[in-house]
């Protein structure tokens, strides 16, 4: 993981890739929320699937950031690995 942390922070001396990266991030969060709750419960994506009714394929897609997830999709994803959505809204850091 140095190698890419070396390369990342490298790369957003450039003010056009770190504004492109920075306004990725929420997505990149919400992929990385979802990933590791279903890992973090040793769950596959076919059983998250099987306790959702959510299409295994579309699991997939939101996970791989080819999809984004609805408010309802996000409350069915929680509710079938037994979790609760929160979002939140943060003060920008300066």
């Amino acid at each position: 993981m140095k190698k890419f942390d070396t390369f990342l922070e490298e790369q957003m001396k450039d003010p056009d890739f770190k504004s492109e990266f920075e306004n990725l991030q929420p997505e990149l969060d919400v992929i990385r929320a979802i990933v590791d709750a279903r890992t973090s419960q040793n769950l596959t994506q076919k059983q998250l699937s099987e306790r959702t009714g959510i299409n295994q394929a579309d699991i997939s897609k939101l996970e791989n950031g080819t999809r984004n997830p609805t408010l309802n999709m996000l409350k069915r994803l929680a509710k079938g690995m037994n979790m609760e959505l929160k979002i939140e809204f943060t003060p920008k850091q300066a």
